[in-house]
């Protein structure tokens, strides 16, 4: 495609030749060949204005920059821009034909539930008999074919690339996981978004925002940057689910709850291991999925399909049928009759969504015991809250060592230990091996007693610096079976 062509939906200064025809768009100057362009982003651990003499060695004819280089190399073209991380989003959706405006994009934000209810969606959709495309944290989709996920939400240059796939192959709708990271970083320049939904937000990714407000900030520019014929769907029993909607251009703009009056109502009538009786606005279901936390996730559902123009009654009649997301209280029981829960619970609010639900669900006599660690390299505020959480739902706590990335899982441990009481430490071992620590649960449990494995779910690997082992805590508890 021509340079001037990639550049038509962005503004831009030059006063060279933008006639180049560009073969690829790449960011990373590592993967430059010949006649590719070159996006200059200034990220969190590099700057790659500090890569653009290497990207011209290799190859690149075309540079996006936000600050000119010192010395400028007289065959090459020089596009300076506002932002290029907003620039590289629609550049990126300009060569491949802008693939978000033939499709139905529905994204959804939220400290929890995103997964659940993006892959949840996908299934509807294509129960109800649609081409369906899904971009979420444990795997994307183009109907039935799967592509491994490397981030919650794809890199501009995967994600258009996706999208475009998804039309060639004639899906209609997608649904997407929205992460903070992703709104700030402007890997959403570029969609036309249909519809975004707001789940919840509780404390995390204070290593990156810095504050809470400043995450809330990131969940709601998704909001801010609606068009105007799009429909934002809120959980207006999360306080912050009003915040979403101040100033939010689009027009069709709706709730859901539990708790509160809502478009979009539900009410439990019963929460049991093998299910949920719900009252959707106030039509009874039995589904499949457990927990008041799943209960949102599916009222959420329900508002998105109806909003896309799907008949309630139908939507209602599949949501019976749909089983919950791979490592989203994944259920497990061993031939001796011990219950395994596998989550990828690994923020406070999440955690004791997951241990409620098991309190309130389990029999007398039924025990909780919970294997629970905390990643290295994130927010390190939420470690002892996290201990003490387990302590305070479970019968026995066994802290362990989570992806402890580059940071010392003593130390990690040591900070978790930090929350919990003289009481608590009484029921809590530490075991830093997590093969151990989850080999240790299963000896103590007996019949009935459920084991809860929180904070990787999905995840097929352990992080121990810089290497990604293979680690599966489903397969992991199987093989004590």
């Amino acid at each position: 495609m021509l340079l001037s062509e990639l550049l038509e939906s962005i503004a831009y200064d030059t006063t060279q030749n933008t006639t180049l025809s560009i073969n690829q768009i790449q960011f990373d100057s590592r993967k430059i060949q010949a006649n590719d362009l070159f996006v200059a982003i200034k990220g969190t651990q590099t700057d790659g204005h500090e890569h653009i003499t290497k990207a011209i060695e290799n190859g690149a004819v075309a540079i996006v920059c936000e600050q000119l280089p010192s010395t400028l190399v007289p065959h090459i073209t020089y596009i300076k821009v506002a932002d290029s991380a907003t620039a590289l989003g629609k550049i990126a959706a300009q060569y491949h034909q802008n693939p978000s405006e033939k499709l139905r994009i529905v994204a959804i934000t939220g400290t929890n539930g995103k997964t659940t209810t993006a892959t949840l969606c996908y299934r509807l959709f294509r129960q109800l008999g649609y081409q369906t495309g899904l971009l979420s944290t444990v795997e994307n989709r183009v109907n039935d074919k799967v592509y491994p996920a490397n981030l919650t939400t794809p890199d501009p240059l995967q994600m258009q690339a996706l999208l475009a796939e998804m039309v060639k192959e004639n899906c209609t709708h997608v649904f997407m996981e929205a992460s903070s990271h992703a709104i700030v970083q402007q890997r959403m320049a570029g969609l036309k978004i249909t519809g975004a939904v707001f789940t919840n937000i509780t404390h995390d990714h204070l290593d990156f925002h810095g504050t809470f407000d400043n995450y809330i900030k990131a969940k709601k520019k998704l909001f801010d940057e609606l068009p105007p014929k799009a429909f934002a769907l809120v959980n207006i029993d999360d306080k912050r689910g009003t915040v979403m909607l101040q100033n939010c251009p689009a027009q069709r703009q709706y709730t859901f709850a539990l708790k509160s009056d809502a478009d979009f109502k539900t009410k439990i009538v019963e929460n049991t291991l093998e299910g949920l009786f719900l009252e959707m606005n106030r039509k009874q279901i039995w589904c499949r999925l457990i927990g008041s936390f799943n209960a949102y996730n599916l009222t959420a559902i329900l508002g998105i399909a109806s909003l896309l123009g799907e008949d309630e009654d139908h939507i209602l009649a599949e949501l019976s049928n749909l089983e919950g997301a791979n490592g989203r209280f994944e259920k497990i029981i061993a031939p001796n009759g011990v219950i395994g829960i596998v989550d990828y619970a690994h923020t406070p609010d999440a955690l004791e969504n997951v241990l409620r639900t098991l309190k309130d669900t389990c029999q007398e006599g039924q025990n909780i015991i919970t294997v629970v660690g905390c990643g290295g390299n994130r927010d390190t505020t939420k470690r002892p809250i996290m201990a003490k959480i387990a302590a305070q739902f479970s019968h026995q706590v066994i802290l362990t060592s989570d992806n402890p990335r580059f940071e010392d899982p003593h130390q990690i441990l040591a900070e978790m230990e930090k929350g919990l009481s003289p009481i608590d430490k009484n029921k809590t071992k530490t075991i830093e091996n997590r093969k151990e620590a989850i080999k240790q649960a299963y000896q103590m449990a007996k019949k009935q007693d459920v084991i809860l494995i929180a904070g990787k779910g999905h995840e097929t690997y352990q992080e121990i610096q810089g290497t990604k082992y293979p680690f599966d805590d489903k397969a992991v508890l199987q093989s004590f079976f």
